[in-house]
């Protein structure tokens, strides 16, 4: 019994730095498309389809309910703040991101 109860709480442990990593990935992912400009145009629709994107692939776009973590209106304001931020703010952004994906876990 105790076995199991070792190799749940491993599985756990694995699982809760699986999302962590998702989260660290998908709020670079999202910040550094809209504001390094890595395409002529769409910069911001390019970054904001792959942060869903990569949410969802990874199981981490929708709550336990089945509504999404971040509505479309919360993603676009955050995409227009992201685009007309000065670069020394970033890491207030990254926060910003982070906070938003964990309130609405």
């Amino acid at each position: 019994m105790g076995r199991t109860l070792k190799n749940i709480l491993l599985l756990r442990q694995a699982a809760e730095r699986r999302i962590e990593r998702i989260i660290v990935e998908m709020r670079h992912l999202l910040y550094f498309i809209i504001k390094d400009h890595p395409f002529a145009d769409g910069n911001k629709r390019i970054g904001s389809f792959l942060f869903i994107y990569f949410l969802d692939k990874n199981n981490y776009l929708y709550k336990e309910s089945g509504e999404k973590k971040i509505n479309d209106n919360a993603l676009t304001a955050l995409a227009l703040l992201i685009a007309v931020s000065d670069p020394k703010e970033k890491d207030k952004l990254i926060k910003i991101i982070t906070n938003l994906l964990s309130v609405s876990a």
